[in-house]
């Protein structure tokens, strides 16, 4: 699959993440939980680009390849546009919808970790007006969180056009029941998820690790964060044909200098200063 590129199918989003200098649990009072009224003050706010689509294809761009993130924003989108032109992610498969506002999160974090997020879907909700057909010379491609009809639309047009693809449900999961997710994994050729997510899954379709390995090429569980970043090591290891042991060191490694920085995209890396890491966490070979 080398010297092809990855498309993926995806959300594109605003995250506002605010920061409370205290506990919730300081402020929402147990006996009056039900007539929920609370302010908190939140000098500390970043506005960073993310999305599931967005944020795989950065990570990819960094490792050398290109990913098409397929997506449908809003309005606002420009800045974030601007952003992919500087860093070199490609925005032909964005399709701007100027009724809506691009999809965004707000998130606020308490001194415990504690969050409390609001989720505005947005244009996300019109991801079903992309078609994978539009995309030219594509070698594999990953369903992401997304809105809903997108995701099950696009994991048949991949099906459908033979291109292999990672089912990443994420949070995306709860949208869907145990037939939705059996039909996902049918068509799928890899599964991605997290430890949690697994266990949803295997709730949902009463399936075992046995049930989806013979369905797909392999099921990959991760049971740490930073699951975008870990994606786009997975596309690069597929991209390049490389094997599994490693695919998951530079999926695990990608992750874990990201972790390092603040928000989804702003790390940044030379390949010879990720050569260096990766041999310094594995050894060499």
């Amino acid at each position: 699959m080398a010297g092809k590129s990855a498309l993926i199918c995806g959300s594109m989003a605003w995250d506002t993440i605010m920061v409370f200098k205290d506990r919730f649990s300081n402020h929402i009072l147990p006996d009056k939980i039900h007539r929920l009224n609370v302010s908190f003050l939140v000098p500390g706010l970043r506005r960073e680009f993310g999305g599931c689509a967005g944020n795989i294809a950065y990570n990819l761009k960094l490792l050398g390849d290109t990913g098409y993130p397929m997506a449908t924003v809003g309005r606002d989108f420009g800045p974030y546009r601007e952003w992919m032109a500087r860093t070199g992610v490609p925005a032909e498969h964005i399709k701007v919808f100027e009724s809506e506002h691009t999809a965004q999160a707000f998130i606020t974090t308490d001194l415990d970790d504690n969050q409390i997020t609001a989720f505005h879907p947005g244009a996300m909700q019109q991801s079903h007006a992309n078609k994978v057909s539009d995309a030219k010379d594509v070698a594999i491609g990953i369903v992401a969180p997304d809105g809903r009809d997108g995701m099950i639309q696009h994991a048949e047009q991949f099906a459908a056009a033979r291109i292999p693809f990672i089912f990443d449900p994420g949070q995306g999961l709860p949208m869907f029941g145990g037939d939705d997710i059996k039909r996902f994994v049918e068509q799928a050729t890899w599964v991605a998820v997290n430890d949690y997510e697994w266990e949803l899954v295997q709730q949902k379709t009463g399936w075992t690790a046995k049930d989806i390995v013979q369905r797909v090429k392999a099921l990959v569980v991760t049971r740490t964060g930073c699951g975008d970043a870990y994606r786009a090591g997975l596309l690069h290891g597929l991209l390049h044909g490389l094997d599994w042991q490693a695919t998951g060191r530079i999926a695990s490694l990608l992750g874990a200098i990201k972790i390092e920085s603040l928000g989804t995209q702003n790390h940044q890396f030379t390949q010879a200063e990720f050569q260096a890491r990766l041999k310094q966490s594995f050894g060499p070979g």
